[in-house]
């Protein structure tokens, strides 16, 4: 029934080829006009989870917490220290251009020089708050008598680490982004960095001071930037894949084929994704030219099909349908299969990964089109001559030769050896890798490389300044008018005092700190009188005083909070202040009182490692059913099923392996990397194992067949894995981290999956049809051609 279905097809396609393949010219043009408009979109938002326990914190008390989406700039002296009229007026005119940057926050923005500095003194009238740089002192007008002043002020206000470094040569300008313009209009990160760069780092920094900048805009901003390099290293890719191509059909015709198959639905997936609105995330860069890969592995099993038929001496004509047919099943189960393997990216709720999904999913779909029906039918226009025909039988007897001694692997005793060494490695992997972290592994931006400027930055602010660079926000929640209540600041109290120590921790501010600052200070500086009152009033007084400053509570004190500053965003660090939440609110019940996590950078950071966790098993689970259904259900036999996903189970652990020992951990980049090798791995598989039920069907034996199979797809998908991996690799070289580390997992799992297939699968069917022999003949899989 499914050979004639397939045969059906075949004459439907290839009696009206000409209309068709016209009809995808004129759809490709089309799409390429929105294609060309695509362009890199990037968003806060759009990384934060939906629904997380943390984010509905984050987004309940957002307007009374320091905004996750921070951008820092800092004035570093290169000689001598920041306190200087050169070097104060070099603050002042960066805290104004950053001031009336777009999207910025204005009241948020925080310096020496802005009012929201100010100390507390004691007087004879009590206690007053003034700024550190009072509003009738100009850049213009400083003395040396008033930058003493300031510095003074800076040291009694306690901002010593905080906005002035430690050694006194840098000051810091703090200052919160809105996603959303007073204009409605959502902020372009890429513009804004180059805004950064232009309006501040190269109008500032000279010879005598150095710029720094680090944040979310930043970060983004310079990822995108870097993420162009991936055009070059696709570049690369592309020409080595078509010198491979070229060196395995020695036709410049079919070098092209399968590369400008693959790009057409590269156009295809570009003009859609414009059309449903979407742009290119930096992160996901990447994506589409991994389904590029795809296409050309696809690609490289038709071409192969085509010259192993003209050897026998059809016509393009016939070789072209032949191949339709041939590799319809396997070709669409593959692709399926990695259709699926991405759609159940929609499963983890961040919208960066679900548009990523979208991505992805859109370019393996239109694959189908063009590497299954496509490349085909523009084949059969393609003719050759006899000497071409028996130039490449004499190339496929020379290049056979040696996968003649790879097929003794199907024989009985070689596959019981096999399956044990299997056994072996799988047991290691799985050991290995038990551990393996979820989240980033390395501070600054994993992103980037060490040597980046962004991480050199953020690795001078973060050893000059006692704040850390990245914090956690812990919500307490208390019933409401709580102003008047001193057991809900000692509760505070109490959960500071668990994580001050907790390694990782730079240093904590917080709702008791506050209290305790400001009672010493109200009581003429008694170092006896820094602590959390237990007075009413006086509770409650000092409750409205501190309600002035933004990040430590609400109106009715129903909410207070304690900001955790961290060494680093390692998800180790990030982890382990966590879990010391999670156990004081354990151990320490209290009755209307309530710890939430989390806000901060690394609260919605930990949002997402916490989906990232979660999803990734369940994911998984549908990706492996859906092979195992669509398996079941082309071949209706549970060897198939067995023999083509443990082979891929064992690779997937060798890759969280590989993941483990250099360092890449689970992260909205690297999941989908994982995805992908699911689906290449399946492709090998499929197209092995469905020559094997072919020749099953013709009366062969086990080790025959499958001997007959590896010699007929072997050297193809062993050309195809090698090609791939070699060009993947040169990614390698690419000026972002993660981009390079991409490029070393993919190589490295194109590989693995490459000799599960050409080993464990043959072993596999071999040793499942001596303990398991079958009682029916086995049925064609609407295979055509030899």
């Amino acid at each position: 029934m499914l050979h004639r279905s397939i045969k059906k097809l075949e004459r439907w396609f290839f009696g009206y080829r000409l209309a068709i393949l016209a009809l995808l010219v004129i759809f490709t043009i089309i799409m390429a006009f929105f294609a060309v408009q695509l362009r890199m979109d990037a968003g806060f938002e759009k990384q934060i989870p939906i629904g997380h326990e943390y984010v509905r914190t984050f987004n309940q008390y957002r307007s009374n917490l320091f905004s996750a989406n921070r951008l820092t700039v800092v004035v570093r002296s290169r000689n001598g220290t920041i306190w200087s009229k050169e070097g104060l007026q070099k603050l002042a005119s960066v805290t104004q251009a950053v001031t009336y940057l777009p999207n910025v926050d204005r009241l948020g923005v925080q310096s020496l020089w802005t009012p929201n500095s100010f100390v507390n003194e004691i007087t004879e009238d009590g206690f007053r708050s003034q700024p550190i740089i009072p509003g009738t002192v100009t850049p213009d007008g400083l003395t040396p008598e008033m930058v003493t002043t300031i510095h003074r002020s800076t040291v009694e206000g306690g901002f010593i680490g905080s906005l002035v470094s430690r050694d006194g040569k840098s000051a810091m300008v703090t200052a919160e982004l809105s996603e959303l313009g007073s204009d409605g209009k959502k902020i372009d990160y890429i513009t804004f960095n180059h805004l950064l760069e232009t309006d501040i780092r190269q109008k500032f920094e000279n010879g005598d001071y150095e710029i720094q900048i680090i944040g979310f805009a930043k970060q983004i901003g310079d990822i995108a930037d870097g993420a162009k390099s991936v055009l070059v290293f696709c570049a690369i890719a592309l020409v080595l894949t078509a010198l491979a191509v070229y060196w395995y059909c020695h036709s410049i015709r079919f070098t092209i084929l399968p590369i400008a198959c693959s790009l057409t639905s590269l156009v295809w997936q570009f003009g859609t994704l414009r059309l449903l609105g979407f742009g290119l995330d930096p992160l996901g860069v990447l994506v589409p030219f991994l389904v590029f890969a795809i296409g050309v592995s696809h690609g490289v099993q038709q071409i192969n099909f085509i010259t192993r038929e003209l050897a026998h001496g059809k016509s393009s004509y016939d070789a072209a349908r032949s191949s339709f047919s041939g590799l319809l099943i396997p070709g669409t189960l593959a692709l399926i299969t990695a259709l699926v393997s991405f759609v159940t990216l929609l499963l983890i709720p961040i919208p960066m990964i679900r548009e990523l999904a979208i991505t992805a999913s859109l370019g393996v779909g239109y694959k189908i089109l063009t590497n299954l029906l496509m490349l085909p039918l523009a084949a059969s226009f393609v003719s050759f001559d006899q000497s071409y025909a028996e130039k490449m039988m004499k190339l496929r007897e020379q290049r056979s030769n040696w996968l003649r001694a790879l097929s003794r692997v199907a024989e009985p005793r070689n596959a019981v050896i096999t399956l044990i060494v299997l056994a072996g490695v799988f047991s290691a992997a799985v050991w290995e890798s038990r551990d393996r972290v979820v989240g980033t592994l390395q501070p600054g931006a994993p992103e980037l490389r060490p040597d980046a400027r962004f991480n050199r930055d953020a690795v001078s602010i973060a050893n000059n300044f006692d704040v850390g660079l990245d914090w956690l926000s812990v919500v307490i929640e208390a019933p409401a008018d709580s102003c008047e209540s001193p057991a809900v600041g000692q509760f505070d109290d109490k959960l500071v005092y668990a994580l001050q120590d907790v390694p990782g921790v730079v240093s904590v501010t917080s709702y008791p700190g506050m209290l305790r600052s400001y009672s010493q200070g109200y009581n003429e500086g008694n170092p006896k009188m820094a602590v959390v009152p237990i007075d009413q009033g006086n509770y409650a007084a000092l409750s409205t005083e501190i309600a002035r400053v933004r990040g430590y509570l609400n109106k009715d004190c129903s909410m207070t909070a304690v900001h955790i500053y961290l060494t680093d965003h390692k998800a180790t660090t990030i982890n382990r202040v966590v879990n010391e939440v999670k156990l004081f609110r354990d151990r320490h019940p209290t009755p209307g009182v309530r710890i939430r996590l989390a806000a901060g950078n690394a609260g919605v950071l930990a949002a997402i490692n916490d989906e990232v966790e979660k999803s990734e098993l369940p994911m998984m689970l549908y990706v492996y059913g859906a092979i195992i259904v669509l398996v079941f259900a082309v071949y209706r036999d549970l060897r198939a099923v067995v023999a083509c996903c443990l082979p891929l189970t064992v690779g997937t652990f060798i890759g969280y392996w590989f993941m483990k020992s250099f360092e890449i951990g689970l992260t909205v980049a690297t999941l989908p990397v994982m995805v992908l090798a699911v689906g290449i791995g399946v492709d090998y598989a499929f197209y092995i194992y469905n020559r094997l039920q072919a020749h099953l069907a013709e009366g062969e034996s086990i080790v025959g067949a499958l001997e007959h199979s590896i010699l007929e797809v072997g050297m193809a998908t062993i050309f195809t894995a090698i090609t791939l991996a070699i060009g993947v690799a040169t990614w390698s070289f690419s000026s972002l981290k993660f981009q390079a580390d991409m490029g070393k997992l993919l190589a490295f799992m194109f590989i693995v999956n490459l000799v599960m297939a050409m080993t464990a699968l043959p072993a596999l069917a071999v040793v499942l049809e001596r303990v398991f022999p079958r009682r029916k003949p086995v049925r064609a899989p609407g295979i055509l051609g030899h």
